[in-house]
Order: C-alpha cells, then sequence, then structure tokens
C-alpha cells in the first residue's frame, strides 16, 4: 500500500511541477483552480513531506493530511520522505506544497550554512512550531556504551544523509571532543538504524524525533535498550553555542526505561511554500490548530498555537501569522 502511495506521489509530483510551473504563464494549458489572498495561485491538491515510516513525522503528517482535507476540502496526503534538510530541497524545489523540518535545519536552509552552504532557500516560510524533537543516542545493554566516551572507534548511525539528524549528532560530537573521523558513521534512516542494532551490525545510533519514537519502541520489543544521556554542563555548552537547543529529557516508562535520562532537543515545525496563498495558508494553519485532538499522538498535546512562533528561526507564512495574531 505504501509503495503504491508513493508511486502515485511521484506521478502526482509530477504532474504537479506541470502545473506549478505554469502558474502565471498565459500559455499554459492548466489553468489555476482560484487565486487566494495576495494573488498567489493555488493548486487542487496537496501534498506534506513527513519523514521515514518509523519515525514521528510520518503518524502525524498523516493524521494532519485527514483534518486538512476535512477542513478545506482538498486533496491531501502525506508522504514518506528523508526528513528535515531533504524536505526543505524538495519544497524549494516544487515536489510538494508542506512539509515537516527541524527548526535548526529550517534556520540553515534560510542561511545558506551547514549542509545547504551555498544554497539559501528563500521560497520557504513557517507554518509553526510543533513539539520537541529529542536527540536520542540510542544503543543496548550488551554494547557497553554507556556514555559518549565510549563511542570511539565503534559503529554509530549518524542518521540519514541529507537529514537534520546528522548536524545534531556532529554538534553533539563536537561538544564532547569528538568529530565523525572518530567514529565509523553510518548513514542509516530510522528503521535500518534499529534493524542494525537488533542485529549487531552497528554500536549505537542517533535519532532525532518526539518520544516515543517507533523504530525505538520497536528495538525494545527484542533487546534492553539504552539511552545515553547528554550530562547538564555538556548540554548548557550545546546550547551556549548553538542556541536552537534546549534541555530535555527521555522519560522513564517508556523503551523500558525506568528512570528518566537527559539530553536535548530541537523543535519540529511545519513549512509550506511561500507561494501558497494567505487564505490557504491561514485555513491550513487554522484547521491544524484546532484540531489537534482528532491526533492520535503523544505529541498532539504539545501543538498549541500559544506556543507555535516559539524557536523560529525563519519567516512566517502571512496566512499563518494571521491566523496566531487573531488567537494569541
Amino acid at each position: 500500500m505504501l509503495k503504491k502511495k508513493f508511486g502515485l506521489f511521484a506521478a502526482v509530483t509530477l504532474a504537479g511541477s506541470v502545473f506549478l510551473a505554469g502558474c502565471g504563464d498565459d500559455a499554459a494549458t492548466t489553468e489555476p483552480e482560484g487565486e487566494g489572498e495576495g494573488g498567489a495561485s493555488d493548486p487542487e491538491f496537496l501534498s506534506i513531506l513527513t519523514g521515514g515510516t518509523t519515525g514521528t513525522y510520518y503518524p502525524l503528517g498523516g493524521a494532519m493530511a485527514t483534518i486538512i482535507e476535512n477542513e478545506t476540502g482538498l486533496d491531501t496526503t502525506a508522504e514518506v520522505s528523508q526528513a528535515s534538510a531533504a524536505n526543505m530541497t524538495a519544497l524549494a524545489d516544487g515536489a510538494a506544497q508542506i512539509a515537516f523540518v527541524q527548526t535548526d535545519t529550517a534556520f540553515y536552509a534560510a542561511e545558506g550554512s551547514n549542509m545547504f552552504e551555498g544554497e539559501v532557500i528563500d521560497t520557504v516560510s513557517a507554518i509553526g512550531a510543533l513539539y520537541p524533537e529529542t536527540i536520542q543516542l540510542v544503543t543496548t545493554a550488551d554494547s557497553g556504551i554507556a556514555s559518549f566516551d565510549d563511542l570511539a572507534g565503534k559503529s554509530i548511525s549518524v542518521g540519514a544523509p541529507g537529514s537534520g539528524t546528522y548536524i545534531n549528532a556532529e554538534q553533539l560530537l563536537e561538544i564532547h571532543g569528538m568529530t565523525m573521523e572518530d567514529i565509523d558513521a553510518q548513514n542509516l534512516d530510522f528503521g535500518e538504524s534499529q534493524e542494525s542494532l537488533q542485529s549487531g551490525q552497528i554500536d549505537a545510533a542517533f535519532i532525532t524525533a518526539g518520544t516515543p519514537t517507533g523504530a525505538v519502541e520497536s528495538l525494545g520489543a527484542t533487546s534492553d535498550v539504552v539511552i545515553v544521556p547528554v550530562e547538564q554542563d555538556k548540554a548548557d555548552e550545546l546550547i551556549e553555542k548553538y542556541p536552537y537547543y534546549a534541555h530535555d529529557v527521555v522519560p522513564s516508562g517508556i523503551y523500558g526505561l525506568t528512570e528518566e535520562v537527559p539530553t536535548v532537543s530541537v523543535l519540529a515545525m511545519l513549512v509550506v511554500q511561500n507561494d501558497l496563498s494567505e487564505d490557504l495558508v491561514y485555513d491550513i494553519t487554522k484547521a491544524i490548530y484546532e484540531n489537534t485532538d482528532q491526533i492520535q499522538h503523544a505529541k498532539a498535546e504539545f501543538i498549541k498555537a500559544e506556543t507555535a512562533l516559539d524557536g523560529i528561526g525563519i519567516d512566517i507564512h502571512p496566512g499563518a501569522q494571521k491566523y496566531f495574531d487573531e488567537v494569541n
């Protein structure tokens, strides 16, 4: 079912790109359905880029797609993707209209830094922040890894190519006096990390996602999960240098943990193409933030209009700003 859906997405994306390319072109054969405030032409369907199926973005995206479709009447689908950085690039390329991304990754894209060095993305703006994305350094009890000092020379998953997780891993290693050269870095997504930990092919994995994360829960079904702590002094040092981080914990009671583990987090946020109309983005924003009771996920409790502008380092879409101005 997923493969069929993704195949449909590829086909729809191609059609959508032709449509978008024709907007504003007198010779275009496809006429836009209508224009919202500000003259922007809106599509007849919406695609939300999420992440891998074992992360948090995908189930949240599916719930939000249903809400948006019900509230706006636009056919809306949640699509599997390679998450944050890849989502920013895909949105800039016109492959979708809405995407999940980490606040730090969106900042890098707007600045043209880190994985976006020399490539400023200024055609994407924010809808709003959603929930904390916890940086989890995951291993198993039989790995012998209990601290960052134990990572040297070990095989560690640092996230899929183009993911925000990679930068989180790089910066946490830096704060602990290490670089990617000090480990055997593996570019795996969350599902691949889980499978590789279970089979003993890797020793630990960085996973940046809302807790509980499906991949880590699945690992806990067959192994004793260990979350390596980010101690207070190192967290303080990280936040001082990179202020988009915040103190966080992996709570006890999940993954079989008997006590909470200190760590850090960034924020998950939604971004949107700038050229969607103010009216449509207003409706999308209103739909999401006023129907969180329909999202059957633990992270729904964090999705609130009053905190939606926290930690946003890029421009807010005028439609989203209009909604938050009304309710805050």
